[in-house]
């Protein structure tokens, strides 16, 4: 087969400043295979036990052209929509076009629930949900009217239910959630939008790490973001067969993961005694995926736009 490059492409890499990070491989596997590559990062380091890495966008962008490669480094946070916006005009200026992204910059406060704040929630949900929002608002223009973009945002196996992760959690599965819908709408427009679900040992796994952990050593050498990269750059290649879709990638397995329903139990005049009665049937059964149609036109649907607040 031959290699899937990204010559004359150019991407917006969030969060890629940190090393190891997960942003960090996939620009420097996307430069290497002749992305234009915008790194972005706030250049902020999480508390962490143990860590003695760094986190700069320059410094990985200085990687990708000591490489050969062509990058410029960006310092915005994903949170601010100015910020995006100014994010998205670095690449426009130093490239001329815009797509790809991958959305992977995040916090992730490891908290009991009781013990979350109302800033915890907020805060999370702005950076991990409304960081990525506001980069897709801000390149979704650019890419219709180009017809064309690929849109990789990363979401977390948290959204299956974490302890200490309620917020985090929260936010990754409306990552999920929002990203299929932004598939729907960006097929007339030949943008795609894939979620990515990875494992990696990265500064955000240190930070959450107690002094006796044991965890660290063992995920070293199998759990190395490089390993995760080669799954985004598949999704995020003009020849990716689908739209929608998410897909784990943890140590070197890569595999879908999909919503479902099971076959269930139907009755016409159901009442709470009658569930009960067929609650294995509820619960069994086989499990179909829930596909996406990405040729849905809601103009055809006899709807109309509506913001119930105006």
């Amino acid at each position: 087969m031959h290699q899937l490059r990204f010559d004359g492409r150019t991407a917006i890499v969030t969060g890629a400043g940190g090393d190891p990070s997960l942003g960090r491989a996939h620009a420097l596997l996307l430069g290497e295979r002749g992305a234009n590559v915008v790194v972005n990062d706030i250049g902020v380091l999480p508390a962490a036990l143990g860590y003695d890495g760094q986190a700069s966008a320059e410094a990985v962008a200085e990687e990708i052209r000591a490489a050969g490669g062509r990058a410029v480094s960006d310092t915005h946070s994903v949170a601010d929509e100015d910020g995006t916006a100014a994010m998205v005009d670095a690449a426009l200026s130093a490239f001329g076009s815009i797509d790809i992204v991958v959305n992977n910059a995040g916090i992730c406060p490891v908290v009991a629930f009781d013990e979350m704040t109302s800033r915890d929630f907020r805060t999370t949900i702005e950076i991990n949900l409304f960081g990525t929002v506001n980069v897709c608002r801000a390149v979704w223009p650019h890419m219709k009217a180009a017809r064309y973009g690929r849109i990789v945002n990363v979401s977390s196996g948290s959204m299956s239910g974490y302890a200490w992760q309620t917020a985090y959690a929260a936010a990754k599965g409306a990552v999920f959630s929002f990203t299929r819908s932004l598939a729907v709408e960006g097929a007339p427009y030949g943008i795609k939008a894939n979620t990515l679900v990875p494992g990696a040992l990265t500064r955000m796994v240190h930070a959450v790490q107690a002094e006796d952990s044991t965890f660290i050593a063992a995920a070293r050498g199998t759990l190395t973001p490089e390993i995760v990269s080669p799954t985004v750059a598949l999704l995020a290649h003009e020849s990716v067969p689908v739209s929608g879709e998410a897909f784990e990638a943890m140590g070197g397995k890569t595999n879908r993961f999909y919503l479902a329903r099971t076959e269930g139990f139907a009755d016409r005049a159901p009442t709470p005694e009658l569930l009960a009665e067929h609650w294995e049937e509820l619960l069994a059964g086989a499990a179909d995926g829930i596909s996406l149609n990405t040729e849905a036109d809601p103009r055809e649907w006899s709807i109309k736009p509506y913001r119930p607040w105006e």
